[in-house]
């Protein structure tokens, strides 16, 4: 038999292969928080919760190659809908054999709907029952979306989970604007199950909405949880609130979802957060966080994040981290990254973003470790003693300099979750 205690050990047998495109099963449980440790299985892979996917917006995560995302440990990624229609296009993708054999990644793929795109191209979009029309931010061209449209193209694409459209709430907003959206949602999440092209080959997951009401949250999650989706993502979060109001929120969708299926939490990602993701149930992640603050000198250790740039790192000749197994730090010294990102040196963004996403991937695995271990508490507490995490000050900074390069808005930046 399997041993499921074992990090680097998951089921691939028959036995636990689901009669559907996707199975789930816990395996361990934290008895003093809503923490599991599961086993998701699909198509293309077997994937180990909680996990951490990296974000391959255009079919490609930036910098790697799909040899690098195996050797760092990572067991499923995401890619961009919206990206993906404006181009290369879902026919070409078709014409390749689908996303796996066009980018060279046999592993799980996960497409997103491009709803949280739609969204933030505010300025560039009309939105009604029907669907939503947009201006394409590349060339402006008119395109057109529908739950239907969105179900025929991520079947194109071919990913082993697919996500519909829905309506992302903006923030802040008004109580009767966030229950249309979430209203909207549920219509189209209906559309979007009757509508599934591939229900033998894909997985779909509904997505609960609700805005910043926790009785909306609440509701929309029973709602959607009550469909015959084979798992959740939960959106409209991390859209400029409070990390306290986004895990209130989140808290009040948890309990409304049925128990037995994965539960994946959009465009969430930094250290401190899949802490406080897991604790409070989730089992998957995504986030260009990881990767895009890497690019930029960014990298993360179990004190908090570090730039390479700063002068400290000048004359340190062994690894940024001594307890980190990521072949970045296995091979170059700290000196020596400091050198390549103040050079600007292509080989600094492939490193950075091999150490980043491999840290990720990583503390997903020392979660899983103990819960099984009957230990996570323990995990939590002392990762979140010792951990600094940027301060909200640093944050927005750094936000606002990213809009400010992207000659976007604040609130419609359709890059803020892609990459």
């Amino acid at each position: 038999m399997t041993d499921l205690t074992s990090p680097d050990t998951y089921p691939t047998d028959s036995t636990m292969r689901p009669k559907g495109p996707i199975g789930f099963t816990i395996v361990a449980r934290d008895p003093q928080s809503l923490a599991r440790a599961g086993v998701m299985t699909t198509p293309h892979g077997t994937v180990p919760t909680p996990m951490f996917m990296p974000v391959g917006t255009q079919a490609s995560v930036k910098a790697l190659t799909p040899e690098d995302l195996q050797l760092l440990g990572a067991r499923i990624i995401l890619s961009n809908t919206y990206h993906l229609l404006l181009r290369p296009g879902p026919e070409l993708v078709e014409r390749f054999g689908g996303l796996h054999s066009f980018m060279g990644w046999d592993g799980p793929i996960l497409t997103d709907s491009g709803g949280f795109q739609v969204f933030s191209l505010g300025h560039l979009r009309a939105l009604n029952d029907d669907g939503v029309t947009f201006h394409s931010h590349l060339d402006g061209a008119r395109i057109q979306l529908d739950p239907e449209r969105v179900m025929r193209i991520e079947a194109q694409l071919g990913a082993d989970i697919i996500l519909p459209l829905d309506e992302c709430p903006p923030y802040p907003c008004d109580l009767a604007t966030m229950r249309a959206a979430t209203e909207r949602t549920h219509r189209w999440a209906e559309r979007a199950l009757a509508a599934r092209v591939r229900p033998t080959e894909q997985g779909l997951f509904g997505i609960p909405q609700g805005g910043m009401s926790a009785e909306l949250r609440a509701w929309s999650a029973a709602t959607i949880g009550a469909l015959p989706f084979d798992g959740f993502s939960i959106g409209g979060l991390s859209v400029g609130e409070s990390k306290d109001l986004m895990w209130s929120m989140l808290e009040a969708a948890i309990p409304e979802l049925p128990d037995g299926k994965p539960r994946h939490l959009l465009g969430v990602g930094s250290p401190e957060d899949l802490l406080a993701g897991v604790a409070r149930g989730i089992d998957l992640f995504d986030c260009v966080l990881p990767t895009r603050v890497a690019r930029n000198g960014g990298l993360f250790t179990d004190d908090g994040r570090v730039n390479i740039r700063t002068a400290r790192f000048r004359e340190q000749q062994g690894p940024l981290s001594d307890d980190c197994d990521c072949w970045t730090c296995q091979h170059f010294s700290a000196g020596y990254l400091h050198h390549l990102a103040r050079a600007q040196e292509l080989l600094y963004y492939r490193l950075g973003t091999i150490h980043n996403l491999r840290y990720m991937v990583r503390l997903a695995d020392r979660m899983r470790v103990a819960i099984l271990a009957g230990d996570f508490g323990t995990f939590h507490d002392t990762f979140l003693a010792r951990y600094r995490p940027a301060s909200a000050e640093k944050r927005e900074e750094q936000r606002q300099k990213w809009i400010i390069r992207h000659g976007a808005h604040p609130d419609r930046t359709p890059g803020e979750r892609s990459e």
